[in-house]
């Protein structure tokens, strides 16, 4: 009872005869006390901070929550990276960016935007809609582009007219853009030139696979120009040895990273040239550490022009099935190889083939096998000569065909031991 009476007498209390003024005094200072945990009063910094973290729905929400918020959503640091989303409801199950939005954007935001990106759905209309989009960004000063198909190649339904005066609107107003991704578009020869005469000297990394309006021409027109350029992605009907030896001029950058998709839909009708030794070689000569990744679709009987003399490839990858005297060729005439996966190669065993490859490419540290056939011997003794410089090592266990020596149950340890860690196979998932 007496700690309750005392805990009483603590409490501010205030007669009805206390003097009005002392009452304001104390209510004042109430109000300041609640005033210091406003969030209205965060610093600028701080509420800039946290937006940045917020989706753009929830920064819109945020922003009506009062004024110092709402000056923060117009903050230019908030709009220097975008990704458009447009997608058809009717026909998409992802959120798109709201029309009212896109018109704020474009209207205040314009000159601000710097890292953009339009990822749309399989529908032309959507892809028509980044058009529209890309030709009022007539105020921009745009450093990346990148233009997304989440599903089927959209914009090369797209006008091709349509396409590439839109984006010739980036390429001649932004002056300074160092990275292109538009893959799966209907660009041209001409909106390159355009691209090379006003964003040369800033242009380092161009992805430009299956864009079947470019030419070997058009793309040796921006190695030739494009001096700072590190990162270039194509299909293989562009390379060419003209292209090779432009990019191993003097006046270059060194190229650090090459990707080459080698596709063909239609077996027997797509002819695939060959690229000289020497032009391979002028390439590691002035850009001794790049890496060249190429990624084959092709059926066996189109692999004859590939890898019949030395050729620098670091990563291959195999979509469809490839022949065991092609991963021969690869094992003589591919030292410089890190990483090879392959989808799948038939019946026959691989462990002569792996083996020559563990003995000749000595950069190896990554492989993965799919629907092939090695013994676990053979296995064994490729993990033994490549030793724990393979970082990763992914073999469905249906790949390994138990033999005198190991059988599934053995190998994972045997494996393991030579790799200085623990590894399992590949397991098949039952679902």
């Amino acid at each position: 009872m007496k700690r309750r009476l005392s805990f009483k007498s603590r409490r501010h209390t205030f007669p009805s005869h206390e003097e009005p003024a002392k009452r304001q005094k104390w209510m004042r200072r109430r109000s300041e006390s609640s005033s210091a945990q406003d969030w209205g009063n965060l610093p600028h910094h701080v509420v800039l901070q946290i937006f940045q973290h917020l989706s753009l729905i929830d920064r819109a929400k945020a922003s009506s929550v009062c004024r110092c918020w709402n000056d923060v959503f117009h903050t230019p640091d908030l709009w220097r990276r975008f990704e458009f989303e447009l997608n058809q409801s009717a026909t998409s199950y992802l959120r798109s960016t709201h029309p009212d939005l896109i018109q704020q954007i474009i209207k205040k935001h314009a000159q601000h935007l710097q890292y953009v990106s339009f990822k749309v759905d399989s529908c032309t209309e959507s892809a028509e809609a980044a058009c529209d989009i890309l030709s009022q960004l007539v105020n921009c000063t745009i450093k990346t582009l990148g233009l997304i198909s989440t599903a089927r190649p959209s914009f090369m339904d797209v006008s091709q007219a349509h396409f590439v005066s839109a984006l010739t609107v980036v390429f001649v107003n932004s002056k300074s853009l160092s990275s292109i991704k538009i893959d799966d578009t209907p660009v041209d020869d001409p909106s390159l030139k355009v691209l090379v005469a006003n964003n040369s000297d800033t242009l380092k990394l161009l992805k430009m696979s299956s864009c079947p309006h470019v030419s070997p021409a058009g793309i040796l027109c921006v190695a030739d120009q494009c001096h700072g350029l590190r990162e270039l992605a194509l299909n293989y009907h562009l390379l060419s040895d003209e292209l090779l030896l432009a990019l191993s001029s003097e006046k270059r950058v060194h190229l650090e990273h090459l990707r080459i998709d080698v596709v063909s839909e239609n077996p027997g009708q797509t002819h695939f040239h060959t690229i000289k030794r020497s032009s391979w070689e002028a390439l590691i000569r002035h850009s001794p550490k790049v890496n060249i990744v190429m990624y084959f679709f092709l059926y066996e009987e189109e692999f004859e022009p590939f890898f019949c003399e030395d050729t620098p490839v670091t990563h291959l990858y195999f979509g469809r099935a490839v022949s065991k005297e092609m991963l021969g060729r690869i094992g003589l005439n591919c030292p410089r190889l890190v990483e090879l996966v392959v989808c799948a190669n038939g019946l026959e065993p691989l462990d002569e083939e792996l083996i020559r490859i563990a003995e000749r490419c000595q950069s190896l540290t990554a492989i993965g096998l799919g629907e092939c056939e090695v013994t676990c011997s053979g296995f064994v003794e490729f993990v033994k000569m490549c030793g724990g410089r393979l970082t990763q090592l992914s073999i469905m266990e249906e790949v390994l065909i138990p033999d005198s020596s190991f059988n599934i149950e053995q190998i994972h340890s045997e494996v393991s031991k030579h790799l200085g860690r623990m590894w399992f196979p590949d397991m098949m998932p039952t679902w």
